[in-house]
C-alpha cells in the first residue's frame, strides 16, 4: 500500500507529514534516521484532506492557537509500542511526563528502557508528543527531533 505525504515549513524544520487513506502515520523530522519509521512507498499528494487537516493544526499549534490535537491516528508498531504511543496521547499540553512515569502507566514499572525505546520509535511526532517524556530528574534527554527542536516545543508549550 503506497503512503500520501507532504511537507510542511516549521519553527522545528521541514516536516513531513504521512497518511493512508484513513488516517495520520506519520510526522517525520527533516533530518530524519531513514531506519527510525519504516514505511511503504510515498507519494506526495499536497491536497490529501488527512494531510491538510494535520498541517493546518500543526500551523495553529506552532501559532499558539491549538493544545489538542483532533486527527485520526494509525501508529503501526509492536504492543507495547502501541502502549507507550497511547500513553503519550494522554500527557496533557504544558505538562511532561518521566520514562518512569510512562512506564507505570503502561503497567511495567521496569519498562523504563524500553519506554524510552518505543519513545524513541514514535511514528506521529509532536501529535503523539515524545518531546513531553524528560528523563527523571527533569533533564531534557533522547528525541529523534534533536534536544534543540525539544526545547523549542517544550518553550512553545511554556514548560520551559
Amino acid at each position: 500500500m503506497k503512503l500520501a505525504f507532504m511537507e510542511m515549513a516549521s519553527p522545528v524544520g521541514t516536516l513531513k507529514l504521512v497518511a493512508n487513506d484513513t488516517a495520520l502515520v506519520a510526522v517525520l523530522w527533516e533530518n530524519e534516521n531513514p531506519k527510525r519509521v519504516r514505511l511503504a512507498e510515498l507519494i506526495e499528494q499536497t491536497h490529501h484532506p488527512i494531510l491538510l487537516e494535520t498541517q493546518k493544526q500543526l500551523s495553529e499549534y506552532f501559532a499558539g492557537k491549538r493544545q489538542q490535537f483532533d486527527l485520526p491516528l494509525d501508529f503501526e508498531g509492536t504492543e507495547f509500542q502501541q502502549k507507550v504511543w497511547q500513553a503519550l496521547l494522554t500527557i496533557p499540553f504544558g505538562e511532561t511526563r518521566s520514562y518512569r512515569d510512562i512506564a507505570e502507566q503502561v503497567g511495567n514499572v521496569k519498562a523504563v528502557r524500553a519506554v524510552g525505546a518505543a519513545n524513541g520509535k514514535n511514528p506521529i511526532s509532536i501529535i503523539a508528543p515524545c518531546h513531553r517524556v524528560v528523563g527523571a530528574n527533569g533533564k531534557l534527554v533522547g528525541f529523534a527531533g534533536g534536544l534543540d527542536n525539544k526545547e523549542i516545543l517544550l518553550k512553545l508549550e511554556k514548560i520551559v
